[in-house]
C-alpha cells in the first residue's frame, strides 16, 4: 500500500564501542529496538584494522533482532564495506545490494539496496560514511550523484556520517542539488550534540513526514553518535 509510512535510520555505531569505553554490540541492538525501524544504514559496522570482523555478528541480528543484513560478500566475517552496512526488516524482500566503490584520502566505500516491503513499497537505499577531508567528500559525493544518475526515477535515499560541519556548504551542497535533507538535528557528540554530521536525504519520489535525534538515555551510552530517523510516504 502506497500510503503506509516507512521509519529509515542512520546511525554511526562507533564500531559497538560506547562513551563507557565498553564495546557492547548487544547495546546496539537495543537502541535500533528502540527506534523500530524499517530500514538502517551503519556506519562504522565492522572492525577498522585487521581482518574488518563484524562489530554485530549476524548470528548475533538473526536471532536478538527483526533485522537481516543487505548480503555484500566481500569481505570474510563482515557486515558491511569499510564500515557501511545496511539492515532490513525480516519481512522485507532485499531486490538488490552492493558496493560502491568511492575516491579516497583513506580507505572509503559505500553500499546500497533496493528494498520491497510487505506494503509493496520499494526504495533504494545509499549508506555511506564520507572522509574527513572536504575535498574528498566532494569527490565521494560526485562519485554517488554520478551512480545515482543513471537511475533516477526509483524512490532513494542517501544517508550516513558526512563528517561535514559546515551548515550549507561543501558535499551538502552538491547533494541538495539532487535531495532533500530531513531535519534531524544535531547527533555528534551523543553527549552533549553540537554537529549535524549525520544525514538523511531523500529524493523527490519520497515525501517527508517527521523526523529526529534519537536521544535515549541508552543511545547516548551506546556510541559516539546518536542515531537520526526519519519517517516517509513514496509519493
Amino acid at each position: 500500500m502506497p500510503g503506509k509510512s516507512l521509519r529509515i535510520v542512520s546511525y554511526n555505531i562507533h564500531k559497538g564501542v560506547g562513551t563507557d569505553r565498553r564495546r557492547n554490540p548487544e547495546r546496539i541492538l537495543s537502541v535500533l529496538s528502540e527506534i523500530d525501524a524499517d530500514i538502517i544504514a551503519l556506519q562504522e559496522a565492522d572492525r577498522r584494522f585487521g581482518p574488518r570482523e563484524a562489530v554485530l555478528p549476524p548470528m548475533m541480528i538473526e536471532r536478538h533482532s527483526d533485522y537481516h543484513v543487505a548480503p555484500l560478500n566481500v569481505q570474510t566475517d563482515s557486515i558491511g564495506w569499510h564500515g557501511n552496512s545496511i539492515l532490513v526488516r525480516k519481512s522485507a524482500v532485499i531486490r538488490m545490494s552492493d558496493i560502491v566503490h568511492l575516491p579516497y584520502l583513506e580507505p572509503r566505500g559505500a553500499v546500497v539496496a533496493e528494498v520491497e516491503f510487505a506494503t509493496g513499497t520499494e526504495l533504494r537505499l545509499y549508506g555511506m560514511h564520507l572522509d574527513l577531508s572536504g575535498l574528498w567528500r566532494r569527490r565521494q559525493a560526485h562519485a554517488l550523484l554520478t551512480r545515482y544518475a543513471n537511475a533516477p526515477d526509483m524512490p532513494t535515499l542517501m544517508a550516513g556520517d558526512l563528517n561535514e560541519w559546515r551548515p550549507n556548504g561543501g558535499c551538502l551542497l552538491d547533494f541538495s542539488r539532487h535531495f532533500d535533507f530531513a531535519p534531524c538535528g544535531q547527533s555528534f557528540p551523543s553527549r552533549r550534540p553540537v554537529g549535524q554530521l549525520d544525514r538523511i536525504m531523500m529524493n523527490s519520489r519520497i515525501e517527508l513526514l517527521d523526523s529526529g535525534v534519537h536521544n535515549s538515555a541508552l543511545a547516548r551510552r551506546a556510541s559516539d553518535h546518536l542515531p537520526i530517523w526519519a519517517d516517509l510516504r513514496i509519493r
